[in-house]
């Protein structure tokens, strides 16, 4: 089965929303005068604004550099810090994920591939892939000292109104979404570290895409992503996210734009079939989760080989903290 199946629902929410509306349209602009009028007020100069279909398309794919635009940068904006200066460690470039980790001869074999980064589900009640046989702190090693750089997702409780039926037996509990979420983040940190990945790395929460427009499921749902990252935090490592531009990743750029706290430090957001590009427009507002703070998997369930050995993955652009490992 793969870990992917939610995007395909992601995808189709996609087609729905994104043109959508006149209510996420504004959301994004005020966020976007907000923004530029905190930095007025915090004495610094108002940024350029601009409004979202302006921006230049991609070039042709030539790694992560290719697709960085010129960001808004704010001093408003919560998550401005680079993640270096927190001891974090950056991977601009390309990378898959897929649901069990291949084995370390395949890994040596897609070495031919463009890839060099590679996200790896290291635990999780929702997990697709429960059983990982290559996945062990020998696995961890080997395939860093290859050159790969690892992003490790945890797949915990889902929202209760998340689209995939199969999913929904993990939902979250409603009666201490927090709770739960502190929970899981505890486990997140102690499955990463079982791995050997050390303190600075990130775990990215998957979060399958789920109706935001349910008020109810949604305020449960950022409860318990709040109470994730925050233990998260608390331990060490920084908290990810994971979840459809059009779904998880709109409403967490909402509750930032409202001055939500304990949101994640970084971002990877599902839109598939799409040129690769971090812009994230117009799920994200241009400052926010800046900078080498976002992730855009533009393309899932392909099958492709590299030195004889073919794997079915999700393709990612990434400009983002890795796993520190050793």
């Amino acid at each position: 089965m793969r870990q992917t199946s939610h995007h395909m629902r992601g995808a189709a929410d996609q087609k729905q929303c994104d043109g959508a509306g006149p209510r996420r349209a504004s959301v994004r602009r005020a966020g976007v005068l907000l923004v530029a009028l905190a930095s007025l007020l915090a004495g610094g100069t108002a940024p350029v604004l601009a409004e979202a279909g302006t921006a230049p398309g991609p070039e042709p794919e030539r790694g992560a550099q290719a697709y960085a635009p010129r960001y808004i940068q704010a001093q408003a904006d919560a998550h401005g810090e680079d993640p270096r200066d927190e001891g974090a460690e950056i991977f601009q470039g390309r990378a898959f994920d897929t649901c069990v980790a291949p084995t370390q001869s395949t890994m040596r074999a897609w070495r031919a591939s463009p890839y060099r980064g590679v996200g790896v589900y290291v635990g999780g009640r929702g997990r697709a892939c429960p059983v990982q046989p290559n996945l062990d702190p020998a696995w961890v090693e080997g395939v860093t000292s290859m050159g790969w750089r690892l992003l490790p997702l945890y797949v915990g409780s889902q929202a209760p109104c998340v689209h995939a039926e199969r999913k929904r037996r993990y939902a979250i509990d409603s009666r201490d979404p927090a709770g739960a979420g502190v929970r899981e983040g505890r486990d997140a940190v102690a499955q990463a570290r079982a791995l050997g990945m050390r303190e600075k790395s990130p775990v990215y929460l998957d979060m399958e895409a789920y109706d935001i427009r349910d008020a109810a499921c949604a305020r449960t749902t950022l409860r318990f992503i709040q109470g994730w990252n925050r233990e998260v935090r608390r331990l060490g490592y920084l908290p990810g996210f994971y979840s459809s531009a059009t779904s998880g990743v709109t409403h967490l750029e909402e509750a930032r734009a409202a001055g939500v706290q304990d949101l994640p430090a970084v971002m990877w957001f599902a839109r598939w079939n799409t040129a690769p590009d971090l812009r994230g427009e117009p799920a994200l507002a241009p400052g926010a989760w800046q900078p080498h703070r976002r992730v855009h998997q533009y393309r899932g369930n392909v099958r492709e080989t590299y030195g004889g050995r073919t794997v079915q993955i999700d393709r990612n652009l990434v400009d983002a903290p890795v796993a520190i490992v050793g």
